[in-house]
């Protein structure tokens, strides 16, 4: 009881980080279910995509209220991210790839999150760095979009991360939208990549505890609302660089206990 209690309010906790700083929330799902709900790795990892693509997906409703959804640049760049997560989770499925590949891959991308979080908080703002790197032409269009799309995609399916630290970029580099578009947007696309990487476990038998699923939808859907109503009073960039020295905590516990 008392476990079941402190998952869900760790999952509440996950939901506040999304709504509070955009993203990161989602790699709190994983080590929750695993080291305190007891969740097997690969169907910790299958219901980590369930969990953020739905949170994702109800996470877009006050973006789009906003008008910084933009349908045309998720057309692009989500239908390779969803082939990806797909072959993601079947290649993540396979009997040659142990759980503790596919953990130290999921470790590998908390850093990664964690360096860009504690950098953003001590350089220009990240649309003006991403603006000057833009590219542009038919390049663009019909090689680096797919690419990147089927890239990211591959990533989140093998590993069960949301991907936006590398998503927001992409649309913005890619696609060229302006930030606060590439972060609505962003969210469109994590919930169709993670929907589809679900499936892929789904449909290769992997176990799925659907109750636990569901609550823990509950749980962070409640958290990433608290959190939008949150950011008129508290600075996000402190949050932001104070969590990605907390994802490197995890990071190094997810490391020791394998």
């Amino acid at each position: 009881m008392v476990v079941n209690l402190v998952g869900h309010a760790l999952a509440v906790c996950m939901g506040l980080s999304l709504g509070l700083i955009g993203g990161g929330g989602s790699v709190l799902a994983l080590p929750v279910l695993m080291y305190v709900m007891g969740v097997e790795t690969k169907s910790a990892i299958a219901m980590t995509l369930a969990i953020v693509g739905s949170v994702s997906l109800i996470g877009v409703i006050s973006h789009w209220r906003s008008g910084h959804v933009n349908l045309k640049a998720a057309a692009m760049f989500a239908p390779p991210a969803m082939v990806g997560s797909y072959l993601g989770a079947k290649i993540a499925t396979q009997p040659m790839v142990s759980p503790t590949i596919q953990l130290m891959g999921f470790v590998a991308m908390m850093v990664t999150a964690s360096i860009l979080m504690i950098q953003k908080s001590h350089t220009q703002k990240s649309e003006e760095i991403l603006k000057a790197r833009q590219v542009s032409g038919v390049w663009q269009r019909f090689i680096l979009i797919p690419l990147a799309g089927f890239s990211v995609g591959l990533v989140t399916g093998f590993v069960g991360i949301g991907g936006g630290f590398l998503v927001i970029p992409a649309l913005v580099l890619l696609i060229q939208i302006p930030m606060k578009e590439a972060i609505g947007t962003s969210l469109l696309v994590i919930s169709f990549q993670s929907g589809t990487g679900f499936w892929g476990y789904l449909s290769s038998q992997i176990p799925i505890n659907l109750p636990l699923v569901f609550s823990f939808i509950v749980a962070a859907s409640t958290g990433i609302i608290l959190g939008s109503y949150l950011t008129q009073f508290v600075p996000g960039k402190q949050l932001e660089k104070g969590f990605g020295y907390f994802l490197l905590a995890i990071a190094v516990f997810i490391v020791v206990k394998s």
